[in-house]
């Protein structure tokens, strides 16, 4: 079946192309809530730690470390762990920061599991922005769901991310399952 062609008023010639808005991206693109300079009070990310978890969609805080879901995802669930302490390169975590960003990554992992059945994970972390770090003063670690055929064409054709859920909602469903 061929797509019907809208005619349209105005400025553009009609095509017969699906569109998705994602105006909240824009933000994004126009480089909103990004860090300013290298110290903690330009950090989105420092910033964060002081608001209520629903707001600043944050899933589970620990001693050293915390998890958050990423604002502009890959993938729906799409989270990112960090160190409390604002520092940039991975050498200069302490032990025990270390040793929990790797616990809370494997409770990630553990968790989106359980509550979306990922078939497998993507889990990195972009030193510096020349390796592609938005807010590279900030060390974080991404972790991103993937399932078979999950992305398909859409990002690469379509240079379209598709998110099944509201990231309000993909935040309370991983805060839930984390302390259980």
């Amino acid at each position: 079946m061929k797509p019907e062609v809208v005619a349209q008023d105005g400025v553009g010639v009609p095509d017969a192309l699906q569109r998705l808005w994602t105006p909240h991206r824009l933000a994004y693109v126009q480089g909103q809530g990004q860090a300013e300079g290298d110290e903690p009070e330009g950090c989105p990310f420092c910033r964060l730690t002081g608001m209520a978890d629903e707001d600043a969609l944050i899933i589970a805080r620990g001693e050293q470390v915390w998890a958050v879901l990423n604002l502009y995802p890959y993938n729906p669930g799409h989270l990112m762990v960090l160190p409390y302490r604002h520092v940039a390169d991975y050498t200069e975590l302490t032990p025990d920061e270390v040793r929990e960003l790797a616990e809370f990554t494997q409770r990630a992992m553990t968790v989106v599991r359980s509550v979306s059945g990922a078939h497998g994970f993507n889990i990195g972390m972009n030193q510096g922005v020349i390796a592609g770090a938005g807010i590279a003063a900030h060390l974080h670690q991404h972790v991103v769901p993937r399932w078979g055929g999950d992305a398909n064409f859409m990002p690469v054709i379509g240079h379209t991310k598709v998110l099944p859920q509201l990231l309000g909602e993909t935040r309370e469903l991983l805060a839930s399952a984390w302390g259980a």
